[in-house]
């Protein structure tokens, strides 16, 4: 592990030139999460999201985000999710653009290094979007580190995270083979009772939209995440 993170942090850093002579469009956005997750029976469990995220200056709807998912739990550290997404795109004057999302997903507790915890989640998605026909295969990647600001007591912990999409083919809805994005958190989780807890932070989202153009989003976000 200790060789696989600057390999990715290398990779990260090796898409810097393409993004610095991109012409590129920036937003202030809020993002809101709220996630429920719990067993159902045995190692059976579920997890439901629902996120609105406000765009153009926090002035309008981006989108809303509706997911949920039920998993197997092989061992305390592997998770495997089989789930569903409905995301809605409202258009200003015309009509909205609706996705659907089938996933497939892999949790993964990896372990406690440097006094931390570092766990992976690994996604491909499948979408269908009602401006096209084509089916649209996406791989995600996400990498998320926290750390207690005071080692041995409750409290607030250091959260960063990082998630590379990677587009799997062509669409006539738009999207292109290749590097599609990437998102970099750094906030803190702040426990509120129990196992439930509080997210809330800085986001950069950076979106290749091709023909040499990008958008890069600037957000705060704030996540609950409501654990049985």
């Amino acid at each position: 592990m200790r060789k696989l993170l600057p390999a990715l942090m290398a990779a990260a850093l090796a898409l810097l030139p393409t993004m610095a002579q991109a012409e590129t469009r920036h937003d202030e956005q809020l993002w809101i999460n709220l996630t429920v997750m719990g067993p159902i029976s045995g190692d059976l469990v579920y997890f439901g999201e629902l996120q609105p995220r406000f765009g153009d200056g926090v002035s309008r709807t981006e989108a809303a985000i509706m997911r949920g998912a039920i998993g197997w739990r092989f061992s305390p550290a592997v998770t495997l999710y089989q789930g569903y997404a409905h995301v809605v795109q409202p258009v200003d004057g015309g009509r909205d653009v609706n996705e659907e999302r089938s996933f497939q997903q892999i949790s993964w507790n990896i372990g406690k290094p440097w006094g931390g915890e570092l766990s992976s989640r690994t996604r491909l998605e499948q979408r269908w979007r009602s401006d096209g026909r084509d089916t649209g295969w996406r791989a995600r990647e996400m990498l998320r580190y926290e750390k207690p600001l005071k080692p041995g007591v409750q409290g607030p912990s250091a959260l960063i995270y990082s998630e590379l999409f990677v587009a799997l083919n062509d669409t006539d809805w738009g999207a292109r083979g290749g590097f599609d994005q990437i998102r970099n958190f750094v906030g803190l989780e702040i426990p509120v009772k129990g196992a439930t807890t509080i997210e809330a932070g800085y986001l950069n989202q950076w979106i290749d939209q091709g023909a040499g153009r990008s958008r890069m989003n600037h957000a705060a976000a704030i996540s609950l995440w409501v654990r049985h």
